[in-house]
């Protein structure tokens, strides 16, 4: 049943974003900052704790989570930093996800041969 639940919610949180681009005059760019900042605000208000554990990955794949990755790790950095744990605790907490899309890009770059789009 975690397998559902996963599918449906993610699917759920995929739905809402395609329903902003057909639906609103709202570019992709914004959308994804408004996904990014309810990651954010659904783990200050404690609800994401809820989400995952009742969604799992579904609600962790998709960009909310890196919202809450985000959030978590600026929450984690000012206790230990103070102020300015707001500026590097983000980015301290992210590193690893973002250093390995851009290995991995580098990687896909590197064996595939790219061609013209028209």
């Amino acid at each position: 049943m975690n397998y559902v639940w996963a599918f449906v919610v993610g699917g759920a949180i995929c739905v809402a974003g395609q329903l902003m681009i057909d639906l609103t005059a709202m570019t992709p760019a914004r959308i994804l900052v408004i996904f990014v900042v309810s990651g954010v605000v659904l783990s200050a208000l404690g609800v994401w704790d809820i989400l995952v554990d009742f969604a799992g990955a579904g609600a962790t794949v998709p960009i909310l989570g890196f919202g809450h990755i985000l959030a978590q790790g600026v929450e984690k950095s000012v206790a230990q930093s103070g102020f300015v744990g707001i500026f590097t605790g983000g980015i301290s907490a992210c590193s690893c996800g973002v250093s390995a899309s851009l290995v991995f890009g580098l990687a896909a770059s590197a064996l595939t041969k790219s061609r013209s789009q028209s």
